[in-house]
């Protein structure tokens, strides 16, 4: 919602400041459509060359978030932190084997299927299989468990924020994109140079159009989107790192209690319970089969 008001807003100031200044639209109006097919066509021509297909085909599901904001609320996290308490628990409690008839299949499993957020993100429901896995086989040193957690928490990142590195670049080339299609129309009012004043000055007013345009696309519109999906992408990566400060903490030693609470200290704190509220959720928690 925000965002909407934000392009209102945007048009409104831009072109009603333009208007009470004594500017017409008319001329804006007859130039945009070829000074916007020249600018976005070769903006889109550079985003094709430039990423690759799988950043291409998240495109259009990254729009969706800028609208939408960050996938995990308060609910959720604090859904991670009774699932990841039950798991740890079960570790502490029934042992390794008890373990790993909820990690090897998830789906089926009676602790996983409380939680059914969670498990259709792929990527949470691997990290946390995957990290108990290896401590499944042994793998309990706390530096290398974080240290091999860090590496897959990185490169999930630097791909989920592969749009918006994306977005930028074509942000960043916009206004000189601008600058080729005024040009453009500079050497198309060059070749007409015997007309009249007025004529001449109609055609300058279209190829200045151009570069207002690409200024406008890149400062008012596509960066701002840019950093907009950036940080929901920044935001959402705290989920899994909430996920990487239990398990560290597991490893340490510490009772599933202590680990939980340790990671509840990672939730961002507009999405934070309150001790309290953590360990009502806790204590209201079914038995596990």
């Amino acid at each position: 919602m925000l965002q909407i008001i934000g392009l209102v807003v945007l048009f409104v100031c831009v072109f009603g400041g333009f208007m009470l200044s004594g500017g017409s639209l008319e001329s804006v109006i007859e130039a945009a459509p070829h000074e916007l097919l020249t600018i976005l066509g070769a903006a889109l021509a550079a985003l094709l060359i430039a990423s690759s297909i799988y950043t291409l085909k998240k495109v259009g599901g990254d729009f969706g978030k800028v609208m939408r904001g960050p996938k995990w609320k308060t609910g959720d996290f604090r859904d991670l932190l009774c699932l990841l308490f039950l798991l740890t628990k079960t570790m502490k409690q029934k042992g390794l084997i008890a373990l790993e008839a909820h990690i090897e299949k998830p789906e089926d499993s009676s602790i996983f299927k409380r939680y059914p957020r969670i498990m259709k993100d792929h990527f949470a429901l691997s990290f946390i299989c995957d990290t108990l896995r290896m401590m499944t086989m042994s793998l309990e040193d706390p530096l290398q468990v974080e240290a091999a957690m860090e590496k897959q928490l990185e490169k999930h990142h630097n791909e989920a924020l592969s749009t918006a590195m994306s977005l930028q670049s074509m942000a960043d080339a916009l206004p000189a994109l601008g600058i080729v299609a005024a040009v453009l129309g500079v050497i198309k009012t060059m070749g007409a140079i015997s007309e009249p004043p007025e004529v001449l000055g109609r055609m300058i007013g279209s190829a200045l159009v151009g570069t207002f345009m690409g200024v406008f696309l890149a400062y008012g519109i596509v960066g701002p989107i840019s950093q907009r999906l950036k940080s929901i992408v920044d935001e959402e990566s705290l989920f899994y790192h909430v996920i990487r400060d239990i398990l560290v903490a597991h490893l340490h030693g510490n009772a599933a209690q202590v680990s939980v609470e340790i990671g509840r200290g990672s939730v961002p704190s507009e999405a934070q319970p309150t001790f309290q509220e953590l360990e009502e959720s806790l204590n209201n928690i079914p038995k596990v089969e």
